[in-house]
C-alpha cells in the first residue's frame, strides 16, 4: 500500500519478501526473495538501498545489531522499535514517561499471577511479550484457578528467560487509536484520533474521527502518541492503541478512573489508519515515506472538514469467501455502495484472516447539522461499508 505514493513521489521502493506472492512482492517490481531473519542476507539487501524501513515489529534483534554495524540508515531505529516488539519494555517506558498505563507486572510463575489477581481483581490478561498479534499471544485469565491453564506459558518463558506480562482487564467504554507522523529530521504531525471495534481480538471497523470525543480526552490521546514518538526518537508512523473510559463508566470502588489509557504501540503504518487512504489528504502511507526520507510532513485533516467522516471496515476472510475469486462480487459490491473504495491485499481469503478494507467517506455542506442528523448520516454509512464488506467476502445474496 506504500507503492501507490512511492510511485507519485518518484521513490524507487525495493522489497525484501519470504515469497514471490506476498502481498508487497505483487506490486513491488524491485523484489529480493530472501530470509529476513537471516542477518547476513538483510545486510546484503541494505547495502543496496540508501534507507531502510520495516512492515512489522518482528525483527530479530541480531539483524538489528548487523544493520547498526554496518552503518545503515533504518527508521525506525532498533532503540525504538524494542518498545513495539516487547510489551514489558514498552509498559516500563510509559511508566517512565509518566503516561497512563493500566496496572501490569511482570510474572514469571502461576503463584505471581495469582498475586496479581488478588489484588487488581480478576479477570487479568496475560500477555506474551514478543511475537502477539490480532489477539495472538493473549489470554484472559478469569479466576484464580484459572491460573493454572497458563503454566505451559509460563514454561516456554522460563526457557527464554523472561516473564509473562500481566495487566488489569480494563473495563473501558470504548477502544481509540492516536497516530502521530515523526520525520527524520524531526517533526511532528498528528492525526485526529479514531474509534476502532475489536471482534475476537481483531480490527473490524474504524471510524474517524471517533465520534462524540472531549476535546480533554483528544488532546490526552494526542500528547500521549506526541510524546512516545519524540521521548523515544520514533521515525515514521506511530500507533497508539488506546481504552477509553467515560465519565459514566468509572467507578472507584473497582479501580476504574475516567480517562484515557495506553494499550499498545505499533511503529509502521497500522490497520487503525487504512481510514487515511482514501480519507485524509496525506494517507499514512505516503506520510511514513515522507518520514523515513526526511521530507516535509503532509496534513492530515479528514477530508470534509468539521463535518466529515471516514468508515473503514476490514474484509475477514471466511470459509465460503475462500472457494471464489473475491472479484466476483465486485459489481454488486460497487453497486449498493458508488462512494465506496475497495482495498485488496492478494492473500487467500482463509477465516478470519485480513484481506482487505473497504473506506467510505461521508460529508456534509450544512453549517446547521444537529448531532442526531450527523449521526444517522454516518450509520448510513456504516451500514453501506458492513453491507460492501459482507458482498464481497460472503458473495452476493441469491
Amino acid at each position: 500500500m506504500m507503492a501507490p505514493a512511492a510511485v507519485e513521489l518518484g521513490v524507487e521502493l525495493h522489497l525484501l519478501a519470504g515469497s514471490a506472492d506476498s502481498s508487497a512482492a505483487q506490486v513491488i517490481p524491485h523484489t529480493t526473495l530472501g530470509d529476513y531473519t537471516d542477518p547476513a542476507q538483510v545486510s546484503a539487501f541494505a547495502a543496496e538501498v540508501d534507507v531502510i524501513t520495516f512492515d512489522h515489529e518482528h525483527v530479530p534483534a541480531e539483524v538489528l545489531a548487523a544493520l547498526t554495524r554496518d552503518g545503515v540508515s533504518m527508521h525506525p531505529g532498533p532503540d525504538a522499535l524494542l518498545y513495539a516488539q516487547d510489551k514489558l519494555a514498552m509498559r516500563r517506558a510509559v511508566e517512565q514517561l509518566g503516561l497512563p498505563n493500566p496496572r501490569w507486572a511482570e510474572v514469571r510463575s502461576v503463584a505471581e499471577l495469582r498475586a496479581f489477581g488478588e489484588e487488581t481483581g480478576w479477570p487479568v490478561v496475560l500477555k506474551t511479550p514478543r511475537g502477539g498479534y490480532d489477539g495472538k499471544g493473549v489470554r484472559m485469565i478469569d479466576s484464580a484457578d484459572a491460573a493454572s491453564t497458563a503454566q505451559d506459558w509460563f514454561s516456554r518463558a522460563e526457557e527464554s528467560g523472561a516473564g509473562l506480562l500481566a495487566e488489569e482487564k480494563v473495563r473501558y467504554t470504548r477502544e481509540l487509536s492516536a497516530q502521530v507522523a515523526r520525520s527524520a529530521t524531526g517533526e511532528t504531525v498528528t492525526y485526529p484520533v479514531v474509534e476502532s471495534t475489536q471482534t475476537d481480538g481483531v480490527c473490524d471497523e474504524v471510524i474517524a474521527p471517533a465520534p462524540l470525543t472531549s476535546q480533554d480526552h483528544v488532546e490526552v490521546a494526542e500528547r500521549i502518541a506526541r510524546t512516545i514518538a519524540e521521548q523515544l526518537q520514533v521515525t515514521g508512523m506511530l500507533a497508539v492503541e488506546l481504552f477509553e473510559i467515560s465519565e459514566d463508566e468509572a467507578d472507584p470502588e473497582t479501580g476504574t478512573v475516567a480517562g484515557i489509557y495506553i494499550n499498545e504501540l505499533a511503529m509502521r503504518p497500522h490497520n487503525s489508519g487504512h481510514w487515511t487512504m482514501d480519507g485524509s489528504i496525506t494517507s499514512q502511507f505516503e506520510q511514513h515515506l515522507r518520514a523515513v526520507l526526511g521530507l516535509p510532513l503532509g496534513a492530515t485533516e479528514v477530508k470534509g472538514g468539521a463535518g466529515g467522516y471516514t468508515v473503514m471496515k476490514n474484509l475477514l476472510g471466511s470459509a465460503s469467501g475462500a472457494e471464489r475469486s473475491l472479484h466476483e462480487s465486485f459489481p454488486a459490491a460497487m453497486r449498493r455502495s458508488q462512494g465506496s473504495k475497495i482495498h485488496l491485499y492478494g492473500k487467500a481469503a482463509r477465516p478470519g484472516r485480513k484481506i482487505g478494507h473497504v473506506n467510505i467517506l461521508t460529508q456534509t455542506h450544512s453549517t446547521q447539522e444537529t448531532w442526531e442528523a450527523r449521526r444517522a448520516r454516518l450509520q448510513r454509512v456504516r451500514r453501506a461499508a458492513a453491507d460492501v464488506a459482507e458482498i464481497i467476502v460472503e458473495g452476493p445474496a441469491q
